[in-house]
């Protein structure tokens, strides 16, 4: 199982569909609903995205999603925090702009996590293309109100410029991503996409989750098929 003690998990473990789950105020839901709807539904990764709540609140969170990710063989990834993903026994961390940056992680936690990283122009992309890191996340794609956000949106063209200087590493498409454009999404290039308020908001969480994984994995064997063709 990928998300078992002892393995280390891989750049390719986080293609697929990135379930966030955060603690705003606005959801009023309880995250781990959210997570276990999301798992049942075929999300291939959950992430804990803890802004207002305290160290013990997330860590209680990390540790019972842990055990629902595993028991699913979904990957666990904690936002910010390498000391909490750690602690949670995650699979990785997401590391933001404004983070610690991936090159000062101490090496315990390096050997044992993966490491995720968010961009928001060519230029950001570039540098952690440069980083040591095992994916790598750009956006937002599309206006968001999910979370706050410093950029404007960067449109599909700004998608698809910067899924065609990727490697091999998996390109998670974030921000304003819903049933109605995932394959416009996926189209441009993206081999992974994260969503919040797509599952979250949902009146049945579980479904919405199954249904963007179906579309999804449409819109990739059109991609293929059109590559294959080409």
């Amino acid at each position: 199982m990928s998300g078992a003690p002892g393995r280390r998990a891989m750049p390719g473990d986080f293609h697929g569909l990135h379930v966030l789950v955060d603690d705003d105020p606005r959801w009023n839901v309880d995250p781990l609903r959210i997570a276990e709807a999301a798992c049942r539904g075929g999300a291939s990764v959950i992430q804990l995205r803890a802004k207002h709540a305290t160290d013990t609140q997330i860590l209680e969170w990390g540790r019972a999603l842990r055990e629902l990710t595993r028991g699913h063989d979904v990957r666990l990834v904690v936002n910010d925090r390498f000391d909490l993903a750690l602690a949670s026994e995650a699979d990785a961390v997401h590391l933001g702009q404004d983070d610690l940056p991936p090159h000062r992680l101490p090496a315990p936690a390096r050997q044992a996590l993966a490491v995720g990283r968010s961009t928001h122009s060519l230029a950001q992309l570039k540098a952690a293309l440069a980083e040591p890191v095992d994916y790598l996340a750009y956006g937002p794609v599309f206006e968001t109100t999910s979370k706050e956000a410093r950029y404007t949106k960067r449109g599909l063209d700004g998608l698809a410029e910067v899924a065609a200087r990727m490697d091999a590493r998996p390109l998670v498409a974030i921000g304003g991503i819903a049933l109605e454009n995932l394959e416009a999404v996926v189209a441009a290039g993206a081999n992974a996409v994260a969503v919040i308020s797509a599952v979250t908001a949902a009146l049945d969480p579980e479904q919405a989750t199954r249904d963007l994984v179906t579309r999804m994995a449409a819109g990739l064997l059109q991609r293929d098929d059109g590559g294959r063709r080409g």
